[in-house]
């Protein structure tokens, strides 16, 4: 009697597959916790709860960023190379506060649709390493047809004011203060943007530009659930109400948003996110900071989020009845402990040259 042979069973998936498959899935893991942790998690906790009653200091300076904002966005309203005389006030304007606070105010000027505009920028030159140098800017023009209170005035007010506070007191580092032009669109991300020949120059002239804080829109604040949006994937790590200012970099300038973060966290009672995801997702590019970028420079944004929050941004409705200005007077307290860690602390009565 002849013996029978079994058959040999079909295996769909074999042993070897099955471990290339852990493999690729334990590598996906890895992968996406090391973006988690470099782009997303950042030092410390944010502030949660009520915020403390303001302080008499913290009144002032609100009165102080409020007034800049009524000037730019009520008093001249639009400004770009559009409205090419409120966008020349607007300057002079800048210009003439910071000569008011002590500093010598240097024009960068350059022809852009047949108008010349300028860049302004004062310094306070350092005292250690005077060849390190932290930036701070913001964008003094406005989107087309809109008076741009949050857009940037908001951001120009705190510029004006952090400016004025810092004049004349040397930290470690050099301190800069530049006024850009030509932010917004048709400008946007071209030759003609403020921010991006400022950066070219400094890149010409071989600056040392070891940090840069872009100002922009920091004016709105919302309380109620649901108030805050992101670009898809963010919203899953996010809150969602819109009470928070948020530091925003590109990949590589993580290491910069995670020191500011971490130092704002850590000395300011104000809700605080940070993120470091790539530039290509909408949002973190779209400011000065990334004229940066381009030439090597790292930068980050400080930000309310503009329209993932502010339902006015672009629009005539942006208005300077529109935003919080004790809200904004803590988040610029906030980033002047920021250049404490960036710069070196000031050395408070002591007269830079």
């Amino acid at each position: 009697m002849a013996t029978l042979q079994a058959k040999p069973r079909f295996q769909i998936v074999t042993r070897q597959a099955l471990k290339r498959l852990a493999v690729l899935f334990g590598v996906i893991a890895i992968g996406l916790l090391y973006g988690w942790w470099s782009m997303i998690r950042m030092p410390g906790e944010s502030f949660r709860g009520a915020l403390p009653a303001a302080t008499e200091a913290q009144r002032a300076l609100a009165g102080e960023l409020e007034g800049h904002v009524r000037t730019l966005a009520g008093t001249m309203g639009q400004r770009s190379t559009f409205n090419a005389r409120q966008l020349a006030e607007a300057g002079l304007y800048v210009k003439g506060k910071f000569e008011a606070a002590g500093y010598e105010a240097r024009e960068h000027s350059f022809v852009s649709r047949g108008t010349t505009v300028p860049n302004l920028e004062v310094e306070i030159r350092g005292k250690v390493t005077p060849d390190e140098i932290v930036v701070i800017g913001a964008h003094f023009d406005s989107f087309r047809g809109t008076p741009g209170a949050d857009d940037n005035a908001s951001g120009v007010a705190a510029l004006l004011a952090w400016a004025a506070r810092e004049a004349g007191h040397a930290r470690a580092r050099t301190v800069r203060f530049v006024a850009f032009v030509n932010e917004e669109p048709p400008a946007f991300q071209t030759a003609d943007m403020g921010s991006w020949v400022y950066a070219k120059k400094c890149r010409e002239s071989k600056d040392n530009i070891v940090a840069m804080l872009s100002l922009e829109a920091i004016g709105y604040y919302r309380d109620e659930e649901g108030s805050q949006h992101y670009p898809w994937p963010l919203g899953v790590f996010y809150p969602d109400r819109g009470d928070f200012v948020a530091m925003v970099g590109n990949w590589s300038s993580r290491e910069l948003v995670r020191k500011c973060v971490g130092t704002f966290r850590s000395t300011t009672k104000f809700p605080c996110e940070g993120a470091a995801p790539p530039g290509l997702i909408p949002g973190v590019g779209w400011s000065d900071h990334w004229a940066f970028w381009q030439e090597g420079y790292p930068a980050l944004m400080v930000t309310a989020t503009a329209p993932f929050r502010n339902a006015n941004y672009h629009q005539p409705t942006d208005t300077p009845d529109t935003l919080d200005y004790e809200r904004m007077a803590r988040v610029v307290e906030g980033l002047e402990r920021v250049l404490d860690e960036l710069a070196g602390v000031r050395e408070v009565g002591a007269r830079a040259p």
